[in-house]
């Protein structure tokens, strides 16, 4: 439920429709779909290195024992600061939607109640963490299988009165609109909808019984995943046509009315339903801020007992909450929101570019750190009947992840280029979290003239 809630969220509800409407029908399904199995085998990865040694702090962790201390140095950073920029950008977004319903009351104050909201989720326990992102998940669930069938309803003409063909498949240049650049562009924006399935792994050194559990979480959750995603863009599909102008604004976070899911539910002839997927979204908000702060606070603790951050954010209270790297991380995330209302937003927009991009950092990290963890394990005499739980199709699978996380990554200054010119500022945002990356990893490799472990040196112990 952690995986499934953090993944199903805005990227659904809202940037679905405008995928649709960039690479048509037929280039949302390839995008999505090859996003979708990059996703399966960096879960798999994933599965056999958080099975056989459930850390709280996961990939990070690994990148440090098997690779190198700096990949893993910059790795943690890399995945605290994403996470941290993630909580700014749902302060943002939660202002925005109570607006919706109230537009006299400024939207930072909204942010502010957001904020408190999360920091006392997360002070509890991990307990009370994992306790409502189940019902956030729950929720979210709930809502994409009902408009799955309501959609399904309303496309046989059971509901609404129109019985829809497969004529918008066909419709202008559909089902491939753009060509392979259009699909392209899809493949750019999907990824960033599937981020937070990697959560299971952060969660694996803090859950009950990982062999067993982690392993079936994984299995269960990609193709729940996979089925909820390519459910609702045929749905959409079958329901909009690609060139419906309001599927192009879809991914505005501040008019809920042209939510996909909203469109479809009026076909349907459901009223209310602009302020049904508002709450759902803002619960969409909630829970994406709520995993957010929880693996910030992980990585940091993760870093700190690993002296690659100060000692006292490993410090945690009684119930085990790490409550300074709580706090730090909840404080960076104000500083970060509070760019959204200076300078026309324009460092705010930077920095989301840089989180977004950041997140395919971590999926490479993944890829790496078990690609060289399985050499390390037959390297050290081990024999694969010892692993819990035992990734498919290695080692093509993480290489086939390694090389669609890289394609995502070169092709950010793709959306530099509008109508012929080139906007070195948005090819600068797409860049920068590269350009951070790399200078954390060559400034911790000078300072501590780290190198790469031998295989038969790798650390290997499980806890």
């Amino acid at each position: 439920m952690i995986s499934i809630g953090g993944t199903i969220g805005t990227g659904l509800f809202l940037a679905s429709g405008a995928s649709i409407s960039t690479g048509g029908p037929g280039g949302a399904l390839v995008g999505y779909g090859l996003i979708g199995i990059m996703v399966f085998f960096l879960m798999t990865s994933l599965g056999e290195m958080a099975t056989y040694m459930p850390i709280s702090g996961s990939f990070n962790a690994y990148g440090a024992r098997f690779v190198d201390p700096a990949f893993g140095f910059a790795l943690s950073w890399n995945y605290w600061y994403s996470w941290a920029l993630t909580v700014a950008v749902e302060l943002s977004a939660g202002g925005l939607i109570m607006q919706y319903w109230l537009p006299n009351v400024p939207s930072w104050v909204w942010s502010a109640c957001l904020l408190v909201i999360i920091v006392g989720i997360n002070s509890i326990s991990v307990k009370g963490y994992g306790e409502a992102e189940y019902w956030f998940a729950l929720i979210k669930v709930i809502t994409v299988v009902v408009f799955i069938i309501i959609g399904i309803f309303v496309a046989a003409g059971v509901l609404g009165g129109v019985k829809y063909g497969t004529t918008n498949f066909t419709r202008g240049e559909a089902p491939f609109v753009g060509g392979g650049l259009g699909v392209l562009s899809v493949f750019l924006v999907a990824g960033f909808s599937f981020m937070g399935t990697e959560l299971v792994g952060v969660a694996a050194g803090e859950s009950e019984n990982p062999e067993k559990n982690v392993p079936k979480a994984i299995k269960q959750v990609f193709w729940r995943i996979l089925l909820f995603y390519i459910g609702a863009i045929i749905i959409i599909s079958f329901l909009v046509p690609y060139d419906d102008p309001r599927l192009a604004s879809s991914g505005d976070v501040q008019d809920v009315t042209i939510s996909p899911f909203t469109l479809v539910f009026k076909l349907a002839g459901l009223g209310p339903a602009p302020d049904i997927m508002n709450a759902i979204i803002l619960i969409t908000v909630l829970s994406a801020g709520n995993s957010a702060l929880y693996a910030c606070t992980r990585t940091l603790w993760m870093m700190a007992n690993a002296n690659m951050a100060p000692r006292i954010f490993g410090r945690t209270n009684s119930r085990g909450v790490p409550m300074p790297a709580l706090l730090l991380t909840a404080f960076v995330g104000c500083l970060a929101f509070l760019t959204s209302l200076f300078g026309n937003g324009v460092i705010y927009m930077w920095l989301l570019r840089a989180s977004s991009t950041s997140g395919f950092l971590a999926w490479v990290g993944i890829a790496v750190s078990h690609y060289r963890f399985r050499r390390a394990f037959i390297a050290q005499g081990h024999s694969l009947d010892e692993l819990p739980y035992r990734a498919r199709l290695y080692p093509l699978g993480p290489i086939i992840a390694l090389v669609l996380c890289a394609v995502v990554l070169l092709g950010q200054g793709y959306g530099a280029y509008h109508d012929g010119t080139f906007n070195w500022g948005e090819c600068v945002g797409g860049y920068l979290a590269l350009i951070i990356f790399a200078v954390l990893f060559f400034g911790y490799k000078f300072a501590k003239k780290t190198k790469i472990h031998k295989l038969t040196e790798c650390n290997l112990s499980r806890y």
